[in-house]
This record gives C-alpha cells, structure tokens and sequence, in this order.
C-alpha cells in the first residue's frame, strides 16, 4: 500500500512510482504542470489584448470582459480568484525540484513505518477520512459556487455563454485541486504526527520507566523535526496563498456591499481559505500538545523511588522544546491568530480608503 495520499498524486504534487515508471510518471507530472501553465494563461486572456484571437477570448469571457483582465474581475468583484491561479503555480514550482519530492516522500514513508511500529495506524486512517471528506467537499464547493456566482453575475442566457461557466468552472476546479491536494498532504502530516503525539502519551500512561519515556521521546521529536523541516516550504506556499486570498477577498466584500447576490462570488476564495486554515490550525496544535506532555508526565507515579528519575525526564522534554518548526520558528496556534490579525488590520485600512465602487 502507497504511504502518499493519492490526491497528491493525482494533480501531480508527487510522482506515482519512480521505481517502477520513473519516465512514465515525470511525464504524467509534466502533462499536470503544463496543464496548469495553460490555464493560467487562459485565467489571464484578457489581459492579453490583441495577442490571443477574439474568438478564443470569447469562450471565456463576456466580450465586454476583454480589455482588461485585471479590470474585468475588480467590476465584477473576483478579485479573490486571482491567488488561486498563481498559487498553482507555487505550489508545483517547490515540488518541481527531486530533492523536495525525495523529502516528502520519505516523510510519508516515515510516518507510515512509526504509525505502524507503534499500532495507531487505524486510527490514523480513520482520522486521515475525515480529512479526506472534508477537503473533497471543500474542492466541491469551490467549482460548484463558480458556475453558480457567473451565472449570478454575467447572467448568461446565450447558448454561447455555457462554454464560458464551463471553462471558469475547469479553470477554479484545476487551480483549487492543486491547492487544497497540498493542502491536505499537510494535513495528513499534520494529523500523524499529532496522533504520535497522542500515542507517546498513551504509552506513558502505561507505567513506562522514565529513561524509557526519555529515549521514545527524544525518536518522537526527531520524527517531528524531521517532518517540519520537509514540508516548511509547502507551508509557506500555502501561507503566501492565504495571504494575498484574504485581503482580496475583503476587497471584494467592499466592491459587492450594494449588490445583489454577494454570497455565491466570495464562495471560491473562501472555501480554499478554510482549507488552508484548517491545515495551519492542525500544525498549529502539534506545539500545544508537545508542550502539554511534561505536565502529563509529572503527575504520573512511576514508582518508589523514581522521582528524581521523573523530574529528570520532565525537565528534558521541557528543554527540547519539540514542536513543529518552520524555517527556525516554532508554529503555535497563538502565532496563525496574530498572523490574521495583522493582515485583518491591513485590509481594514485598504477597506477604509476605498469608496462605493471600490476604487481608492
């Protein structure tokens, strides 16, 4: 059985089997990187002008819509839309490199071996269900609210005018899938590695000698820095993603406050923004319960005559101050929330300074 989700290797995160097809499987990551460079361009048209014939621009957008793409989506407010196409991009551009693709894969295959060493796989797999469920309805979500908030806006009533809500809809549903498959990647990481956290504090709790619980630990943290520092710049993707979605997606609140309708536009950018959330959020507790097993061990009776060896071991895993770190700094929930915070802040300020129209 493959230790990475599929859904990575479907919208070519990650290769199938190097092993087996290593031509046929850099191939088929390829054909999903072209695939992507294509609609990107074609997300794009409008802001090509002359250099794209009139009858392809008008198999995506309204002919009204092709002067201008940047335009285009500021009036008809999807502005919100326009990270997911570049985000595409950054998160296929890390994995492009073998070295990356090497570390990811051995990270899954690591977390694969620990989960079954120590007898949580089951538990995982159910978990990672869940997650699986809740990130293919996410992606559900996003091409369904786009054919419904074009119809909503352009109002197309042409025969001509469903290939364009079938393009855009294309359009959202390769750009999302490629977001939200890394996303749940981490996700999967993510979820393992908490549950490892879990089952290290289950197996404390069953009266292991603490020079014991001192060596499983110090393999726990090495899993977990191990598994930090592989998918740090995945992260990062996903953070500069979110980043650039939320304020235009504030924007777009603005331009649409007076109009009829609002809801079904914002839904694309918002839907990958709870996904990439949720991810963050998840590696975000990972510290929080790292920090919480010294007291757990603390309270534990190993025995008589055991305290020195007890406050031994609690007083080193409070010193290896394990959790999960990207590029240096360790991830807490308290540092996602001020990471919104600010950028509520700034977009605050952009909301005040523009007017009804949403021109500043």
């Amino acid at each position: 059985e493959k230790a990475v989700p599929y859904t990575l290797l479907v919208f070519g995160v990650l290769p199938w089997s190097v092993a087996r097809w290593p031509r046929t499987s850099m191939a088929y990551q390829w054909f999903v990187r072209a695939l992507v460079t294509v609609a990107v361009t074609v997300f794009f048209l409008p802001s090509l002008g002359s250099v794209v014939p009139p009858t392809v621009r008008d198999i995506v957008f309204p002919p009204d819509c092709v002067a201008n793409g940047v335009v285009c989506y500021q009036r008809e407010g999807f502005l919100s839309l326009m990270p997911l196409p570049v985000g595409a991009i950054l998160v296929l551009l890390p994995v492009a490199f073998r070295r990356h693709q090497e570390a990811l894969e051995e990270t899954f295959m690591l977390l694969r071996g620990v989960s079954l060493e120590r007898r949580y796989q089951d538990w995982h797999q159910r978990k990672a269900k869940w997650d699986r469920i809740t990130f293919a309805g996410i992606w559900f979500c996003t091409v369904l609210s786009t054919i419904v908030s074009h119809y909503a806006t352009w109002e197309f009533r042409e025969a001509s005018s469903a290939s364009q809500v079938v393009m855009h809809a294309v359009l959202n549903g390769v750009f999302s899938g490629v977001i939200l498959s890394l996303a749940y990647g981490m996700a999967y990481i993510c979820r393992s590695l908490n549950i490892m956290i879990d089952a290290f504090c289950c197996d404390v709790v069953g009266h292991q000698v603490p020079q014991e619980v001192s060596r499983v630990w110090n393999l726990t943290q090495a899993v977990l820095r191990k598994a930090s520092i592989s998918v740090e710049k995945s992260l990062l993707v996903l953070c500069v993603v979110l980043a650039f979605i939320v304020p235009l997606l504030l924007v777009d609140v603005g331009i649409l406050g007076t109009r009829s309708a609002p809801i079904p536009r914002l839904l694309p950018g918002l839907m990958v923004t709870i996904g990439v959330l949720y991810v963050l959020m998840l590696a975000g507790t990972i510290s929080e319960q790292c920090a919480r097993v010294p007291a757990l061990i603390n309270a534990i009776s190993f025995g008589e005559g055991m305290e020195r060896a007890r406050q031994d071991t609690v007083d080193y895993i409070t010193s290896s101050a394990a959790g999960f770190y990207v590029f240096g700094m360790r991830l807490t929930t308290g540092v996602i929330v001020k990471f919104m915070y600010f950028w509520c802040i700034v977009v605050v300020g952009l909301l005040t300074r523009m007017g009804p129209s949403g021109e500043t």
